[in-house]
């Protein structure tokens, strides 16, 4: 085994697993972006394929069809998106820490008020009532960023990270006269880099893919996010095809279903990918490196 270590052999042999493995993970995106340029009639006949055979715009035209739509439905969507996971860090972390510390008297019951919201929920029309009724909310950005911001498992798993955290720290800083906020913002977020990246991730996730929020509160055109207008956009085009015959001729020949499907999840997915990539570095980030750099 030691003479397999020193040649490198089995250092080859996983290189070429884990480059087999990330080809797998890759070839499901390529199929993704060739049929969302391929011709719709190739597509039904031949299935999906790698490599496109006939190109067809078609689909883009479709989605790109009234460019202003699209582009504020971006504009909306990263507001909402940048904003919300803005105010979700900074609300599920100061629970998390607040959850986090031993010496505070009702963990233990804030702790399961917060578990217990996992577990049930009031329903769909009391949430409709509270958000439209209630706070007034309903036609307004905010609908589509509050109901969103704060997540149990997100608090959870901070709180989880925040209590791995050397409570030696914590009793220096109090020491040397720190108070609260200063010990939470110049030590615990210092120390605590991976976990927001990880929750960070998540409250981006959320928003960026949401569309439910938009259907049951926003009616004004203008403030559809990206997610809910592609919806739309794919369920009118599907209604169309739907139909048996348009002058003598399939829908399905002339308006591109499947390719738009994959059209619109290339347009979804392009920036959480680049997000994706900007921010993986912090997930391989220990507590240690945090400690030295704190």
């Amino acid at each position: 085994m030691a003479k397999w270590i020193r040649t490198g052999v089995p250092r080859t042999i996983l290189s070429v697993i884990l480059s087999l493995i990330a080809i797998c993970c890759i070839i499901p995106f390529i199929i993704i972006l060739s049929s969302s340029v391929s011709d719709e009639m190739t597509i039904i006949k031949e299935g999906f394929q790698i490599f496109p055979t006939d190109f067809s715009w078609t689909a883009y035209k479709l989605i790109f069809q009234y460019p202003e739509d699209l582009l504020r439905a971006y504009g909306v969507t990263i507001v909402i998106t940048a904003s919300g996971a803005a105010g979700g860090l900074l609300i599920t972390s100061l629970i998390a820490y607040t959850l986090s510390r031993r010496e505070f008297i009702w963990r233990g019951p804030l702790n399961f008020y917060v578990f217990f919201t996992m577990l049930f929920n009031g329903g769909l029309v009391p949430y409709y009532i509270l958000v439209a009724n209630v706070y007034d909310l309903k036609g307004t950005l905010w609908a589509l960023i509050l109901p969103l911001m704060v997540n149990a498992w997100n608090v959870l798993i901070m709180r989880t990270f925040f209590v791995q955290i050397p409570e030696a720290l914590i009793e220096a800083a109090r020491i040397e006269g720190a108070g609260e906020y200063r010990i939470f913002f110049r030590i615990m977020i210092p120390l605590s880099t991976p976990v927001f990246a990880t929750i960070g991730l998540f409250l981006v996730m959320s928003y960026w893919n949401d569309w439910f929020q938009a259907l049951l509160f926003i009616d004004d055109r203008k403030q559809l996010p990206l997610q809910y207008l592609l919806y739309n956009v794919l369920r009118n085009a599907m209604e169309v095809a739907n139909l048996s015959q348009v002058g003598g001729q399939t829908i399905n020949a002339v308006m591109p279903t499947e390719s738009l499907k994959m059209a619109t999840v290339v347009l979804t997915v392009a920036p959480m990918t680049i997000v994706f990539l900007s921010i993986q570095r912090y997930f391989v980030r220990g507590i240690t490196i945090g400690s030295v750099k704190g």
